[in-house]
């Protein structure tokens, strides 16, 4: 794994890594490179839970070992702050949804604090009466405690992503326009 200079020194947090990393993906179809280029934040809330936050666990604990070793420090509350500043500087919240799990609640449970989301796609294969949270339609989230406002534009999409994305994209692009600069790839 490369390191790289801004995290190393700062702590910066997953965010500004998965832009750095992002700029060294070679591939025009990455949404993680286009997120970078584009600076587009994505947050990941479970970062840590996952082979990627593993994979610099280890290489840390492997330049903990060696003298002079350099480890990759990542802040995983600096996005979360992040986030707050943005729920609390909103005038209204959505939220294009993809699964669900830990991305899901995350969205849901920040939204609260400032009412509720005011528009939100879900898109899911998980089904709903097994009681789960990814497979909750965005009516539910209405009586949990405002996650979704009861007035809010809403949408559930009960298909695969992979399907729905690659469609529903170039359709939103094409009907509201995209910033200027920004490459599309259609």
């Amino acid at each position: 794994m490369r390191t790289y200079r801004g995290l190393r020194r700062s702590g910066g947090g997953v965010r500004e890594l998965l832009w750095e990393m992002g700029k060294r993906i070679d591939d025009d179809y990455s949404i993680l490179r286009a997120a970078s280029k584009a600076r587009v934040p994505i947050y990941v809330p479970g970062f840590v839970d996952g082979a990627f936050g593993t994979a610099i666990l280890t290489y840390n604990e492997m330049q903990r070992t060696r003298t002079g070793g350099r480890q990759v420090r990542v802040d995983v509350l600096k996005d979360e702050h992040e986030l707050m500043d943005i729920v609390y500087s909103s005038k209204s919240l959505g939220a294009l949804i993809i699964g669900g799990g830990i991305s899901k609640h995350h969205v849901i449970w920040w939204s609260q604090f400032a009412g509720g989301l005011d528009y939100v796609v879900y898109i899911t294969m998980a089904v709903e009466w097994d009681g789960s949270l990814s497979g909750a339609r965005p009516k539910e989230a209405i009586t949990w405690g405002g996650k979704v406002k009861p007035t809010a534009r809403q949408a559930f999409i009960l298909e695969d992503a992979t399907v729905v994305l690659p469609i529903l994209i170039p359709y939103v692009v094409g009907k509201l326009g995209f910033r200027k600069g920004v490459r599309v790839i259609t």
